[in-house]
């Protein structure tokens, strides 16, 4: 990251998954990087969407330590034990539509509340949240998925608007929705992932090289793992 300043701090929140993983791997590997901190459910500090407080927590003992120059919410799920992305509209309910937004939106949402704020404010900074292409509205062409759609859609509004009010206070920040595409990864293991999916590795160290070349002008953007704009 040589956008960064020397010794910057980051953090990656789902430090555990395997994007997660990966970008505190390749961010450990960076000398000029200071500090770079993995939260999870099992760290310490820990980070659970489903305990609010959590959020908070976290973010007061990290600020501690000084300014954040990179954030990065790796977090998210697919599916779970409420069942596979619904297909049509007869197959949803309330329990999978809440805990799709729970984990792809709400708790992102807190990250932004917490953790933008920690932000260096005379130097720059980055908060990038993974989001997905097929939570594009304009790219929708097939339809499906419905909660996992919407809750990337929704959390696509969450960081430009979080971009708006951020600018005013830290003029060099930039909040980013970032689409990995697709990685072998547990996420994607039930849609061929290992088949047609890359190594985290790759994906990770791609969306941290479009991080990298992101400008103060393009703070409340989406991009692809290639630095292509992705429409909302």
């Amino acid at each position: 990251m040589q956008s960064l300043p020397d010794s910057y701090r980051a953090v990656v929140i789902g430090a555990t998954g395997a994007i997660g993983a990966a970008m505190l791997a390749h961010l450990r590997a960076d000398p000029r990087c200071g500090e770079a901190l993995g939260l999870a459910r099992s760290t310490t500090p820990a980070i659970d969407f489903d305990d609010e407080a959590s959020v908070a927590r976290a973010a007061a003992q990290v600020g501690a330590g000084g300014p954040l120059h990179l954030v990065i919410n790796a977090a998210g799920m697919l599916h779970g034990a409420q069942g596979l992305p619904e297909k049509r509209l007869g197959q949803l309910h309330y329990r999978q539509m809440e805990a799709t937004f729970r984990t792809n939106t709400f708790g992102p949402a807190l990250v932004l509340a917490h953790f933008a704020p920690l932000l260096a404010r005379r130097e720059r900074s980055v908060l990038a949240v993974l989001s997905a292409k097929v939570g594009s509205i304009g790219d929708n062409r097939l339809g499906g998925w419905y909660s996992y759609r919407a809750s990337k859609a929704a959390l696509n509004m969450l960081v430009k608007t979080a971009s708006i009010e951020v600018a005013r206070t830290h003029p060099q920040a930039v909040l980013v929705s970032l689409h990995p595409g697709t990685v072998d990864s547990a996420l994607s293991a039930p849609f061929n992932g290992q088949e047609i999916g890359r190594a985290a590795a790759d994906a990770a160290a791609d969306m941290l090289h479009v991080l990298d070349g992101l400008q103060p002008g393009q703070t409340g953007s989406f991009h692809a793992y290639s630095g292509q704009p992705l429409p909302w």
